[in-house]
């Protein structure tokens, strides 16, 4: 009987290698790249997780250090109301803002020793245990524009300071607190 080769065992193993390296990348292209394009398709859409550095403008209820997740669905279909926790972008600022929206296109605000008066009257906010900081005198909000406001009121940099936002500039609705772990609940 006739021995084979070396060069016909060198061959078949390279055959080998070329197979599950072919192998490899159409694993890679079936499972991990629809994961990424799944993955990347939210972050942008549907939801973003966001890390709260405003220091302690949103405090009691949203400390710094936080991480929240930001649903983003809602204002692709409505306009944000009033209560709201969001993130904005605005281009008056040069950081992301997480506020909550106290009024809206149309109405007429104004802030005086932190209370919020919207057409006059001032308004329920449960949410707001540290009232003060500068006033903001009377004015209607622009259509297509809210108002935005920390829930710490002496220790907040919002549209007192630069004004109303555009709806445009807002990325979210914050909708749970899910770090630390002992913080977990959905945003009040």
């Amino acid at each position: 009987m006739q021995e084979p080769s070396p060069g016909i065992h060198q061959d078949t193993d390279s055959l080998k290698i070329g197979k599950h390296a072919v192998q490899l990348i159409r694993d890679l292209f079936t499972t991990i790249l629809p994961a990424l394009l799944i993955a990347l398709f939210i972050n942008v859409y549907l939801a973003e997780a966001a890390l709260v550095e405003n220091g302690p403008s949103m405090q009691p209820n949203l400390h710094s250090g936080n991480r929240v997740m930001i649903e983003k669905i809602s204002y692709r279909l409505d306009t944000p109301g009033r209560g709201d926790v969001v993130v904005a972008e605005p281009s008056q600022s040069d950081v992301a803002l997480i506020k909550r929206v106290v009024a809206l296109p149309g109405e007429t605000v104004e802030v005086r020793a932190g209370h919020v008066f919207i057409n006059g009257v001032t308004i329920e906010e449960p949410w707001v245990e540290n009232f003060g900081g500068p006033d903001y005198a009377r004015k209607e909000i622009p259509a297509g524009h809210v108002f935005i406001l920390g829930d710490n009121r002496s220790s907040s940099h919002d549209s007192r300071a630069i004004g109303p936002i555009s709806i445009d500039d807002i990325k979210g609705r914050v909708w749970v607190v899910y770090w630390p772990f002992e913080e977990i609940q959905f945003v009040p």
